[in-house]
């Protein structure tokens, strides 16, 4: 393996989450060890000055029955019995003279001084050092009779066990260091695996497969959480991107024919000399020219709209107000038409929502219901209040909508049989359900052709 590759492993998170799992693993063990080796090693120890006060009270009260005969006598048995020789036994006189002494093999050889200056009643931690980790741990009492009893016993065993204690975790260390080296990759392949997911995901996209996404964990933790979000986002960008793209497909289809005819305007008035013809021709172009514009915008809106990126200029309104102002701006229409447009407006239902989208929204079925209805017929606008969203519902008795017209009437540019006669683009409706979508609503029709039409706009208030 190359240096550079070498370098490129040692910055990733899988090999930092690795080492921080053998560090931790390893600590964890040390931590164990040391906890499990003070209890073993004070655990010996009281267990020693048990043995130590045990047995110098056996050999006080044999010497307080048989004397210092008594004492030599029951070591010589224990050494019968082939009982290793492990403690320390001297009595001395009250002047310190020595007058039994046994040492154990181990001590064999050590000279052992002032013991009557370095104990009194009860145990002594130290008496001689043997070597530097080795000594001879003491109890002493005083006899009937003014003598003392000294019992010792040296740690050489003791220590002895806790050596291959340690050369046990000598041993053992390596085999960690492996285990937690290698269940540190198993931990940091697992936990990355949606990481790697995303990034493959991502190189996908990359080559152009804007379909793809990534396979979310069922792990129901930050890694699932981030997954799901860039799903979503990769929806986002995938729903505006097809935006984009049926956007720029409307606007190449249908301003073909708009220009077409600008331009045929525009030849006719430099291929006559007629002053007026040219006039005409002038003011041709620019009503084209308005009627491109307007259709451009509403275009530009349904597709923001559609995609979720319609901005809105939220502001609280009065509803039945706003109603008010729609229905008398096109009262003088209907009132021309011969068509009664009436209103039954429940009063103070404020709502936050863009005033003027709105606005927008109810004035296109409006002018929709009165230019579809013959005279005499009525146009009838409500609103209300229900339980987790407000409507507003127009109703007309106007021609109505063939059945079969119905799923298209929201499609951009569509213009059904009874519209081809009426000046419009046939983007309206569009627009309608493009703004009452961008404020989290729905818009719903119910039409029979010859009897006319009932439009319900339904916005919630949660999302207002």
């Amino acid at each position: 393996m190359s240096l550079k590759n070498l370098k490129r492993i040692h910055r990733t998170i899988g090999f930092r989450i690795t080492l921080w799992y053998l560090a931790i693993f390893s600590l964890s063990f040390l931590a164990l060890f040391s906890i499990l080796y003070l209890y073993i090693s004070s655990s010996l120890i009281v267990e020693d000055h048990q043995l130590i006060s045990s047995k110098l009270g056996e050999l006080a009260s044999i010497y307080k029955n048989k004397g210092i005969e008594g004492v030599r006598e029951e070591i010589e048995i224990e050494r019968g019995f082939g009982q290793r020789d492990r403690y320390y036994v001297k009595v001395s006189d009250r002047q310190g003279r020595t007058l039994f002494l046994k040492q154990p093999l181990e001590t064999k050889g050590l000279e052992v001084k002032n013991i009557k200056e370095a104990v009194s009643d009860g145990l002594s931690s130290l008496l001689q050092k043997i070597d530097t980790r080795t000594y001879i741990e003491v109890a002493s009492t005083t006899l009937s009779d003014g003598n003392l009893l000294i019992v010792g016993r040296s740690n050489m065993e003791r220590e002895r066990l806790l050596e291959r204690f340690r050369e046990t975790f000598g041993g053992v260390v390596v085999v960690v260091i492996i285990l937690g080296f290698g269940g540190g990759s198993i931990v940091a392949f697992r936990a990355l695996m949606p990481l790697r997911n995303i990034i493959n995901t991502v190189k996908t996209i990359h080559r152009g497969r804007f379909d793809a996404r990534v396979n979310v964990p069922d792990t129901g933790d930050e890694l699932e959480e981030l997954s799901l979000l860039f799903n979503r986002m990769l929806q986002r960008i995938e729903t505006l991107i097809e935006g984009m793209r049926s956007a720029l497909d409307y606007v190449a289809h249908d301003l073909r024919t708009p220009i077409t005819r600008l331009r045929n305007t525009a030849e006719g008035a430099i291929s006559s000399d007629d002053l007026k013809v040219c006039h005409e021709a002038l003011a041709d172009c620019l009503e084209e020219s308005a009627e491109i514009l307007r259709m451009l915008n509403d275009l530009m809106e349904i597709s923001e709209a559609e995609v979720g990126v319609m901005r809105l200029n939220m502001c609280q309104i009065d509803l039945s107000s706003l109603i008010e102002d729609v229905v008398e701006l096109y009262s003088y229409v209907a009132e021309e038409k011969g068509v009664i447009l009436e209103t039954d407006l429940q009063a103070g239902i404020i709502i936050s929502a863009d005033a003027g989208r709105l606005k927008q929204a109810i004035a296109n079925i409006i002018d929709n219901a009165i230019k579809y209805t013959p005279p005499g017929g009525r146009v009838m606008v409500k609103n209300g209040q229900k339980k987790g969203y407000v409507f507003v519902s127009i109703k007309d008795t106007g021609i109505g909508i063939p059945e079969e017209e119905l799923p298209r009437i929201w499609d951009r540019l569509y213009r059904g049989k009874n519209a081809v006669s009426e000046k419009g683009l046939g983007l309206g409706l569009s627009l309608v359900r493009a703004v009452i979508k961008a404020h989290g609503g729905t818009v719903k029709v119910e039409s029979k052709h010859g009897k006319g039409s009932v439009f319900t706009l339904h916005i919630p208030i949660s999302s207002l």
